[in-house]
């Protein structure tokens, strides 16, 4: 999946390790990412810690996507800041998933994500809603 992430890719963004339910990527922040306020962009912070709960929730094999996410921003980024996102998955059950992710510039921590995923079936779509 990652792969083919066309918009992972045009950021720079890159695997370090890649598991079952796990994922750590890397993403350095450049100019371009930098906010009016001179900080980084928290938009790409979401963005990286976003691909990194897709890369774990999809190692499964199924089509796997986004159903909510959550991000809290700790400490501001800046240019030139090489960020790690490590995604860890802390449950399945049916078809939905949790996972935490904690976005690092080295070893301190600078947002935590919270994604809770949803697999689509074999078709690749949902049903329509009830009601």
């Amino acid at each position: 999946m990652l792969a083919n992430d066309a918009a992972s890719a045009a950021l720079g963004i890159r695997a370090i390790e890649l598991g079952d339910g796990t994922a750590k990527l890397a993403m350095t922040v450049s100019g371009r990412m930098v906010n009016g306020h001179g900080i980084g962009h928290g938009g790409y912070v979401f963005l990286l810690a976003d691909t990194a709960f897709a890369c774990a929730c999809n190692r499964h094999g199924s089509v796997t996507v986004a159903a909510q996410a959550e991000i809290d921003f700790i400490a501001p980024v800046h240019e030139g800041d090489e960020l790690v996102a490590e995604a860890v998955e802390r449950v399945r059950f049916g078809r939905s998933g949790i996972y935490d992710i904690t976005v690092r510039r080295g070893a301190e921590v600078v947002a935590e994500f919270r994604g809770r995923s949803r697999t689509l079936k074999p078709n690749g779509a949902d049903p329509a809603p009830e009601g």
